[in-house]
């Protein structure tokens, strides 16, 4: 296969994922979606739609391909690793006040919208149950070193870490997996119009998602603050995944394990790193401008490792 065919088959992969994310920022300018659509439509999602996605990927996935413990541990290791690296580089090159914003914009990725959308349009089925599972360790481990290095640069702010576990417990997404697991271990067999309508019902999630994303990115936002937000995104958008996927292949991941972690650790930082910001009384202006570059800048890293990785054969 040439390495035109190699390209064009990796938009086919990744296009379709930022095409949407495009249309939610070119409909929201219009006018055609507004902040109240978006709330609405990201709350579906969260708490309904997308755990219904992962819980029906998971049952229908073969659980000795889908569920690898030697990936889940390669993948905690490697975001405390890419916190670690964050954090150390910020020390020396941002103010303290913004110190943690910028940590966790470099390490903190969208991996349950975008990276589980890419991970779906590249490896369907396998994508979607493996990238379901991985999401449970993802949403610990990301909450917990946020909350953390938030706090470090949050003079007066406490967060209740009953609260955080509380919410992690009961968090949707883990609720699904959780769930999903046994059923698959066991060969249960759902009737066919839950899993018709189940169906019918999890394929809002991937477009709906990606349209709130585009809707909530603010290009007038990135006036300000912008050498810190470049900063922190060039960290989690280029050296960060790099340095991950380069680690993973070197420890002898091949082909969709490998492929999946690049999409998950490549993904743009999460729009709930400005909620938490926000929440905590940090600089949420620059974490904004760090969701919206990467969000923005995706669109070619992703692709561009994507065919870089086809072509070198590794995935």
């Amino acid at each position: 296969m040439s390495l035109l065919e190699v390209f064009l088959q990796t938009l086919e992969t990744t296009l379709p994922v930022f095409t949407m994310v495009f249309i939610g920022l070119g409909l929201r300018r219009l006018g055609w979606i507004d902040a109240a659509f978006v709330n609405t439509a990201s709350a579906l999602v969260f708490k309904a739609t997308l755990p219904t996605l992962v819980f029906l990927s998971i049952i229908r996935a073969d659980l000795e391909t889908a569920l690898n413990p030697n990936l889940l541990l390669f993948y905690l290791f490697a975001t405390l690793g890419s916190f670690g690296i964050a954090w150390i580089w910020a020390l020396a090159r941002v103010e303290p006040a913004d110190r943690g914003v910028y940590v966790q914009g470099a390490f903190r990725g969208n991996c349950g919208i975008v990276g589980l959308a890419l991970a779906a349009n590249l490896y369907g089925d396998y994508g979607l149950s493996a990238g379901g599972i991985l999401l449970g360790l993802v949403i610990l481990s990301y909450n917990t070193l946020s909350v953390t290095v938030l706090l470090a640069y949050q003079d007066g702010k406490k967060a209740s870490w009953r609260r955080i576990l509380r919410d992690i417990v009961r968090n949707p997404l883990i609720l699904a997996v959780v769930a999903a697991i046994p059923v698959a271990a066991w060969d249960l067999r759902l009737p066919g119009w839950i899993m018709t309508s189940g169906d019918y019902f999890a394929s809002l999630t991937l477009p709906l998602a990606l349209l709130c994303i585009g809707a909530t990115v603010s290009l007038s936002a990135l006036r300000q603050d912008r050498r810190t937000a470049v900063g922190s995104s060039v960290l989690k958008m280029i050296t960060l995944p790099a340095l991950s996927t380069a680690a993973a292949w070197l420890v002898g991941f091949r082909g969709q394990e490998l492929g999946l972690m690049f999409l998950f650790f490549a993904s743009p930082t999460a729009a709930a790193s400005f909620v938490m910001v926000k929440a905590l009384g940090g600089n949420d202006r620059l974490a904004a401008n760090i969701v919206a570059l990467t969000t923005l800048a995706a669109s070619v890293t992703v692709t561009l490792g994507v065919f870089v990785l086809r072509s070198t054969g590794v995935i």
